[in-house]
């Protein structure tokens, strides 16, 4: 019981002492700045390095899309439809899936946009 009796008497004298709150500090406006410009520098600079990697990981998704060799005979079967107006500008081995599947695209739905968009990537070529 004087356990006890001594703990209350602590928490009294305890909660009397004036509690120290921390005070606020006045930052300037220059500080603010500073302070938003460093930020958004490196805001920027992380940016900057995560579209450098976007970028070649692009060009490695391009090399990893090559086609098989029965892929490269049905791309050039389908070019071939198209003979009297395209030709292929590139060597066989450079198409890529996405090359075909344009290809395809054209087939089946007689779009010439599909056709239009491999002769500005540089696949096919106008006779």
């Amino acid at each position: 019981m004087n356990e006890l009796l001594k703990g209350l008497i602590e928490k009294f004298f305890k909660s009397n002492q004036p509690i120290s709150t921390p005070q606020n500090q006045s930052i300037s406006q220059a500080d603010v700045e500073a302070l938003v410009e460093s930020k958004l520098k490196e805001h920027a600079a992380a940016l900057e390095t995560t579209l450098a990697e976007k970028g070649n990981q692009v060009s490695n998704q391009d090399e990893e899309y090559t086609l098989s060799a029965k892929q490269i005979e049905y791309a050039l079967l389908l070019i071939e439809k198209v003979k009297e107006e395209f030709e292929l500008a590139i060597e066989p081995t450079r198409l890529t899936i996405k090359d075909l599947n344009r290809l395809i695209a054209y087939n089946r739905y007689k779009n010439m946009g599909t056709l239009i968009n491999l002769v500005k990537k540089g696949v096919l070529k106008k006779k």
